[in-house]
């Protein structure tokens, strides 16, 4: 895997609807600029890029927790393609090995990696939608963190992006299944 380049930030929320949020909500996001070596051609085969998901959900996992600074409750993914390449490459990357290292890392997750994808040129954004880690009927952790890295993806490039949080959405109060009641079994409750 021959990445150009690693960005990772925080965001912090401290004030909502002039409250006070006590503990500041954190919520990271590490990415990775790699080379696309199926850019400009079809190959069947996607074992390469299924096996960098693998490595690249261990790196972007471990940046992500040490810039958030404390435990995940949600987390997400996503990956941004170049136009040289399909969607398929993001899809080979995200979902059938990824998410191991990442739950591996975090002590659990029953859950479903939420995850997005797209094909566009650099600068693009996307949003990495994020959910709770064991139950994903934990409405107050519906979320989204946008990304984007200006000089990337190139047409020969892919944005992996990987986002946890500390905590929900501040001032969540639409109901729903609450923290206290996550059983963890199935991913779901």
């Amino acid at each position: 895997m021959k990445i150009r380049k690693l960005v990772t930030w925080v965001e912090e929320c401290l004030v909502e609807m002039d409250q006070d949020i006590h503990p500041p909500i954190r919520r990271a996001l590490a990415a990775a600029v790699l080379k696309n070596p199926f850019a400009g051609h079809f190959n069947p085969d996607l074992t390469w890029l299924i096996d960098t998901g693998e490595a690249l959900g261990a790196l972007l996992v471990e940046k992500a927790l040490a810039a958030l600074g404390a435990p995940a409750q949600s987390y997400g993914k996503a990956a941004i393609v170049g136009e040289g390449g399909e969607l398929e490459h993001a899809a080979a990357l995200l979902h059938p090995k990824m998410g191991a290292p990442i739950r591996r890392a975090l002590g659990g997750g029953a859950a479903l990696i939420p995850s997005a994808k797209k094909r566009a040129g650099m600068g693009a954004t996307i949003d990495v939608p994020l959910g709770h880690k064991d139950a994903a009927y934990v409405s107050s952790h519906f979320d989204a963190i946008e990304a984007h890295i200006t000089d990337a993806p190139m047409g020969d490039e892919i944005v992996v992006c990987l986002a946890l949080a500390a905590a929900g959405r501040p001032l969540p109060r639409i109901g729903g299944l609450q923290l206290g009641d996550i059983a963890g079994r199935d991913g779901l409750r």
